[in-house]
């Protein structure tokens, strides 16, 4: 990792030569791990979780450390945004491609602020698409929605953001196919476009003749209470001409009740068609599969630290989804989750 840093800042400092405002070096980042237990389903060599990413390992288990460089001078700079563990190998599941290093990269990526106004960006970057993110920092919920997990997490290209005041905004990219961060194989690329206005998001995406649509926003009605909103659709058809899809909304009050203490609500619909990605069922079926899942999570800061109580309730159309304790299918699943996320 120290030869990665110094080959970072020695690029910088080698862009930057001549200007006037110092460099600046810096780290952030987290650690995380949880503890996750079926209420009505086996926890040992038979347990199942939701279809979801992340917080699926049962008992006692690790989240990931997160380590996050950064390196600015005037205008341009370096971002090295690294993972470890389990729920970081699964963030960058497509990895390694073609490098034996290359998991335990989030993101990796340059940028130039060539003004006030635009901002150019390359390399390997999280999406801009989705309410949720990789980082457990960064979300309420502990476990993660269907809409994030079956979107895609990362990608590698070149984007633009262009903020026209008025908290009105842009960004359009060019990217490869979704889920190829290393390189490009394929000679298809990804085009990607976001309108941002007041914290309000409207997202495109059109990879390999699939494309996506995704809203994300969210109202403050009062110091306390926020509401957030996620909404998608995916389409795309394979091969052999099936088309395959999924959609959902998912929506999440959160209340503040003191000072240390908040508590919030995920509340998700979400459906796939002709086999989707097989998360709720309809891998199996090769058909229509819908899942709603209602997740309660508590969040209690203790300084930097995050504890996360959370019970999740996933209840899905097709009975082969889930198991109950005989081990007979079913179509519902309540868990358990008590986390702890620390960042620095």
């Amino acid at each position: 990792m120290k030869k990665l840093i110094t080959l970072l800042s020695l690029a910088v400092v080698g862009l930057t030569f001549g200007q006037e405002e110092e460099p600046k070096l810096s780290f952030s980042g987290s650690v995380d791990a949880y503890y996750r237990a079926n209420l009505d389903a086996p926890n040992d060599e038979n347990a199942i979780a939701p279809g979801s990413s992340f917080a699926n390992l049962s008992g006692f288990s690790l989240g990931m450390a997160n380590i996050v460089a950064s390196y600015e001078a005037s205008n341009v700079g370096v971002v090295a945004d690294l993972v470890f563990g389990p729920r970081g190998t699964d963030a960058v599941f497509a990895s390694p491609m073609n490098s034996n290093s290359a998991d335990i990269i989030n993101q990796l990526y340059a940028y130039w602020n060539v003004s006030e106004k635009v901002t150019l960006t390359m390399g390997n970057f999280n999406t801009f698409l989705g309410y949720e993110v990789i980082s457990p920092v960064g979300n309420f919920n502990y476990s993660t929605s269907y809409l994030f997990s079956y979107g895609p997490f990362s990608h590698t290209g070149i984007k633009a953001d262009f903020d026209f005041g008025d908290e009105l905004t842009l960004m359009t990219a060019i990217m490869n196919p979704t889920d190829l961060t290393e390189y490009n194989p394929t000679g298809d690329y990804a085009v990607g476009i976001q309108f941002g206005f007041k914290g309000q998001y409207l997202n495109y995406l059109a990879s390999q003749g699939a494309y996506e649509v995704d809203f994300t926003g969210g109202i403050d009605f009062s110091d306390s209470f926020f509401l957030g909103i996620n909404a998608a659709y995916y389409d795309a058809t394979d091969d052999i001409d099936i088309d395959t899809s999924f959609a959902g909304v998912a929506l999440y009050p959160q209340l503040a009740t003191s000072e240390k203490f908040s508590v919030g609500l995920r509340a998700e619909y979400f459906v796939e068609t002709e086999g989707g990605a097989g998360g709720i069922g309809a891998y199996d079926f090769k058909g229509d599969a819908d899942v709603f899942a209602v997740t309660l999570t508590g969040n209690y800061s203790v300084g930097n630290l995050m504890i996360k109580p959370e019970f999740r309730l996933d209840s899905a159309s097709e009975a082969a989804t889930f198991m109950d304790n005989d081990l007979n299918h079913s179509n519902t699943l309540s868990s358990f989750v008590l986390a702890a996320v620390y960042s620095f």
